[in-house]
């Protein structure tokens, strides 16, 4: 790493297949963010989306914590960058509050996930933790509010009265709680869960992928409009998948009782 990366850290990707693994890279920091990273991570969120042969992306950190939140000095202190957190138009918004990535998003966490962490971690959809996570909504102990979107993502996940209790306490919590509340999907031994949140994004990967942007697209409509809305998309989906060269693969290979393979067309 250059001494200019080192300073600020980084947000690097790798290609495994269909999967794109996202790596928030700055653990001499406990992985804080820069704006440099927030950056990155839009970024790379925007490679994902937008790039046919990427099915499935995975959020992960080196170390042993995923991440303490914004290195807040940077973004709010005397000589901060007003521009530090402005969007680039087009992209993918880290915490899906504007454009969201269309592909599923599996993130692995571990030691310190506060703040933004918890924020970017719900803004995806699938979450393993390893069983050392420890979580934190700190944002009002600081005199401001969680502005990523954890107010509303806490409900969706958790429900009123679990969301409130940690929104309002601002306390830390365990990735067993993490689990019992709907936060985090698998609780695994430290070291673990990146390897297991590759093996579901590959597991993922085996399915159609239009199929699996299709059902995320039409599931957002129902949380973003309500039901009504969800049933009137289902047209969509069903012209989109079944005029799509993979509805074919899926009954030929099921005719043929071999495993589909399958081209994201």
């Amino acid at each position: 790493m250059s001494e200019t990366k080192a300073a600020v850290g980084q947000v690097r990707t790798e290609v495994h297949g269909h999967v794109l693994k996202i790596i928030i890279d700055n653990a001499a920091k406990k992985n804080s963010f820069s704006p440099q990273m927030m950056h990155q991570m839009s970024d790379a969120l925007t490679l994902l989306h937008n790039t046919d042969d990427y099915w499935v992306g995975v959020v992960c950190a080196e170390g042993s914590d995923f991440t303490a939140g914004l290195d807040m000095p940077k973004f709010f202190g005397p000589t901060a960058d007003k521009d530090a957190l402005k969007l680039k138009e087009g992209n993918v918004d880290t915490f899906a509050l504007q454009k969201r990535c269309r592909k599923p998003v599996v993130t692995a966490v571990q030691g310190i996930c506060f703040t933004i962490g918890i924020e970017m971690m719900l803004a995806g959809d699938i979450v393993i933790a390893a069983s050392d996570a420890r979580f934190c909504q700190m944002e009002s102990k600081r005199g401001i509010a969680p502005l990523g979107g954890a107010h509303f993502r806490f409900l969706t996940r958790a429900g009123w009265g679990d969301a409130m209790y940690h929104l309002f306490l601002c306390d830390e919590f365990s990735a067993e709680r993490a689990y019992k509340i709907g936060l985090v999907q698998e609780v695994v031994t430290p070291g673990q869960q990146i390897q297991r949140a590759m093996e579901i994004a590959q597991t993922i990967a085996k399915n159609a992928p239009i199929g699996i942007q299709v059902t995320k697209e039409a599931a957002l409509k129902f949380i973003e409009s309500g039901e009504r809305s969800a049933i009137d998309y289902i047209p969509k989906i069903r012209d989109r998948v079944f005029n799509s060269e993979d509805f074919k693969e899926g009954i030929q290979s099921f005719v043929e009782r071999r495993p589909a393979v399958f081209r994201g067309k």
